[in-house]
């Protein structure tokens, strides 16, 4: 996946910002929805992901595998992330 054009990320000490330039619309990322963001982007696939966010969380296979395929289907549907 792609970081979509016009898309602005920046990382901040509580999480990341993603900024669409052309309409102004924000997403605030906390420090799980970052790692998405900078695991698709670097063309790795979600499990790559997963595998992070359990490692560095204390959180259920389950529950992160749920909520990357959760985050990257509505970053996706915002245009923040293409295929």
């Amino acid at each position: 996946m792609k970081i979509g054009k016009g898309i602005a990320v920046t990382t901040t000490e509580y999480g990341g910002v993603l900024l669409d330039e052309k309409s102004g619309s924000y997403w605030q990322l906390n420090d799980t929805g970052v790692i998405v963001v900078e695991t698709l982007a670097a063309g790795r696939a979600p499990e790559a992901a997963v595998e992070r966010i359990v490692a560095e969380f204390d959180v259920e296979r389950a529950e992160a595998e749920s909520d990357v395929a959760e985050l990257t289907r509505r970053l996706v549907e915002a245009k923040i992330l293409r295929p």
